[in-house]
């Protein structure tokens, strides 16, 4: 492993390094104005030293929001004890840690059943989980039905999802939501799907018909054997409008004239559910504890402010509330509402809004976020605001993960910053996240990638698709592809399985192969193993989790029990020899190439060696998938002036990445600069420039001093196709070139298999 493991950790300093000053300190202080570490403190280094004049507009918009990468230490050996697994109550409730499940999933889907529903939930439940809020799936309002959900009061089987539920252990709530369209006149099959309704939108006679709806809906729900309700009263819901002096020109009592009159509204639903329901039936509201403008970058004259809402949260609670929820509220980015850290997506523009432009954390969000975490826990000095305005438990949200950060975390609830953690995304990438974490085995939970996959993506063919990256049963199970449900089946007999191939594929193949009881050797020839995830790592840089994703299935490959062979060339005579009962082929595809050669003052790089190449100042970089994407963004944040040649039509830019990503990368390429000429081809190069046939009509010749070929990866199945008599299944990038999620996919669902 020398020689990988120098170049890993050569590049892993080289990431940390290029992406910006990191922030001094690892406390819990968000990003003040003029304090060592932010961008202004960056500056200012740079003036004293008499390098500011020779910084490049890139690289100073690299440095506007620099991190702080230390914020991950555990000194943790022994979790009882801590608060983040102490008691606290909910109402009537007693939970035993602090870790509770949000409302967010995709149980509103067509193709989403009760058995998939109650597999979740039930999953989540299992693996620790006391406390969890089901995502508002169902048209359970009687006036006001969402045009966006496929199940009514009928056909929800929620009392079979709350049975299930409790059955396992744990409570559950329901999360009460309306992101509404124009109420007046209001046509379900029209509406558009998430047109913002606001305040003003409702006639007096309306505004009582939406607050009786949700209290005959938490009514309904008490009777289906929900523990409590959660009212969303942030984003997009037309709880938000009346909160909102945005999006509230009322004249009348639920106007904006006072706080009194903005809560109003929600006010009088809680009061209705506590009247209907028993004073002892505990409800929660989601609000934003924060807005901004992300849109219209810094016009915040009629957002609220963290100090409005102190005001607002004070009645909310004089009003019944047992709770809060708090989170982020962007003006024009609902997928940031609640997965706030994709504004550090990207190589080099931590702080990118999904509009080109960027935030500057020092400022914005009144300055009071903790920007130099990578998004991790960035509402915690917020809540902190709201625990020392009310008496009832505060929670937050974004990027919650305590195995992530365990002194991070654990010292914030012991600081008082929030009562409890909203968590998503990590319970859907590892079920088993709370009970591995009692147990100390952090480096067996699986690590959430931050990639988005799961969340209203698109897949290869431009289908609907969500699936998380890590966890190839979220969205899988009992469908055509996985129909025993998320479990794995138990082996068939004895078998002896070979995996040829380290890389996720083979990985997760050999992992759950291993799991299902069978006897399994990896053969790597490099090594170590990791394959493509070390890249990954390098070029995307430390925010998608992709070196501790590598760390976990490489544990994994020792805690199941598989056989690591490391540095070793197989080929189907081997294979033979070997004389396995099943072979799972993972050696990966081919990298595509335009047969360039060097010339006088352009050089041709293989994108798999440019991360130790020397790349001059004009880049241009030919192919369109993520890998393309990701190089080119961080050559941009290096200073690299550089142009997207795509062999393919525009649409096919960054194809791999998750919808949601591309938001927010792409339009930072554009406004750094970076040309993107579709349908381009190659025509010549040298001298310094390159020239590219595309859809202008004329060939287009343009400075380029070093050409960086990115095309999309070949199948190659020759080992397997070698095979023939064998079971055998070729899996990864080998069989269908796309991305992490779907090479690990690949894996888990061959070994399941076998």
């Amino acid at each position: 492993m020398g020689t990988e493991v120098s170049r890993r950790s050569f590049l892993k300093g080289a990431v940390l390094s290029a992406v910006g000053a990191t922030v001094a300190g690892s406390g819990l202080a968000g990003c003040a104005p003029k304090t060592e570490g932010t961008a202004a403190a960056a500056g200012s280094d740079a003036v004293a030293s008499g390098t500011a004049g020779n910084l490049t507009p890139q690289t100073a918009l690299a440095q506007l929001n620099p991190q702080d990468y230390d914020y991950t230490a555990n000194s943790i050996t022994d979790w009882e004890g801590t608060t983040l697994f102490s008691d606290w109550s909910f109402g009537p409730l007693t939970l035993h840690n602090r870790m509770v499940k949000s409302a967010a999933g995709s149980a509103y889907l067509p193709f989403w059943t009760t058995e998939m529903t109650i597999a979740e939930y039930t999953h989540w439940a299992k693996g620790g989980v006391e406390l969890m809020w089901v995502e508002d799936y169902a048209s359970l309002l009687e006036h006001y039905p969402a045009s966006y959900k496929v199940r009514t009061r009928e056909n929800a089987d929620l009392a079979q999802v709350a049975d299930a539920i409790h059955e396992a252990g744990s409570y559950c709530g329901y999360q009460l939501s309306l992101m509404g369209a124009s109420f007046s006149g209001f046509d379900a099959t029209t509406a558009a799907q998430f047109e913002c309704a606001n305040a003003h939108d409702l006639t007096l006679d309306e505004v009582h018909l939406v607050q009786a709806d949700f209290v005959d809906a938490a009514k309904f729900l008490q009777e289906q054997g929900f523990d409590a309700v959660e009212i969303n009263a942030a984003g997009n819901n037309i709880g938000q409008a009346f909160l909102s002096r945005n999006r509230n020109e009322r004249t009348d009592e639920y106007g904006p004239q006072s706080f009194e009159n903005r809560t109003r509204f929600v006010n009088e639903i809680i009061e209705g559910i506590k009247a209907a329901c028993g004073a002892d039936f505990p409800v929660q509201v989601l609000i934003n504890a924060i807005e901004e403008n992300d849109y219209d970058l810094g016009q915040n004259a009629t957002l609220t402010t963290v100090e409005e809402n102190l005001q607002m949260a004070k009645l909310l609670e004089k009003a019944g509330a047992d709770s809060l929820h708090v989170r982020l509220g962007p003006f024009n980015n609902h997928p940031a509402e609640f997965a706030s850290d994709m504004y550090f997506t990207g190589y080099g523009i931590d702080g990118a809004t999904g509009y080109g432009n960027q935030f500057d954390f020092s400022r914005h969000f009144e300055g009071k976020l903790i920007a130099n975490h990578s998004g991790c826990g960035m509402l915690l000095d917020v809540a902190q605001e709201f625990k020392d305005a009310v008496s009832i438990p505060v929670g937050t949200v974004t990027y919650m993960d305590p195995a992530h950060a365990p002194d991070f975390f654990e010292q914030a609830l012991k600081d008082g910053k929030a009562d409890f953690y909203l968590m998503n995304r990590p319970f859907m990438v590892d079920p088993e996240y709370i009970v591995k974490l009692r147990e100390n085995r952090l480096d067996e939970i699986r690590p959430c990638n931050r990639c988005l996959h799961c969340h209203f993506d698109l897949d290869e063919d431009g289908a609907f698709y969500e699936h998380c990256r890590m966890n190839a049963a979220h969205m899988r199970a009992y469908t055509e592809q996985m129909p025993e449900g998320p479990d794995l089946p138990a082996g068939t007999g004895s078998k002896s399985v070979m995996v040829v191939g380290g890389g996720p594929a083979g990985m997760e193949a050999a992992r759950v192969a291993a799991l299902r009881g069978y006897d399994v050797t990896l053969y790597e020839r490099k090594g170590n193993v990791g394959g493509l995830l070390e890249f990954a790592a390098n070029v995307k840089g430390p925010h998608e989790n992709i070196a501790r994703t590598q760390d976990y299935l490489a544990r994994q490959l020792e805690v199941t029990g598989v056989k690591v062979v490391t540095g070793q060339e197989v080929d189907a005579d081997f294979v033979k020899q070997q004389s396995p009962d099943a072979v799972v082929v993972a050696t990966g595809g081919v990298r595509d190439t335009l047969g360039l050669q060097s010339a006088d003052g352009t050089d041709v790089v293989s994108i798999d060696d440019f991360l130790m190449a020397d790349i001059g100042q004009e880049v241009t970089v030919v192919g369109e998938n993520a890998q393309a994407v990701d190089v080119a963004l961080r050559l941009v944040a290096e200073g690299k002036h550089v142009t997207i040649a795509s062999p393919l039509p525009l649409t096919a830019l960054d194809k791999g990445q998750s919808d949601h990503i591309k938001g927010f990368v792409i339009p930072m390429l554009y406004t750094r600069g970076t040309r993107v000429w579709p349908n381009a081809s190659v025509k010549s190069l040298g001298g310094g420039s390159i020239t590219i046939s595309c859809d202008t009509g004329v060939d287009m010749t343009y400075p380029c001093d070093t050409v960086i070929e990115a095309l999309d990866m070949l199948p190659d199945t020759s080992i397997a196709d070698a095979l023939s008599g064998m079971e055998v299944y070729s899996v990864g990038d080998c069989d269908r070139p796309f991305n992490i999620a779907e090479a690990i996919a690949a894996g888990n669902l061959a070994a399941r298999k076998i």
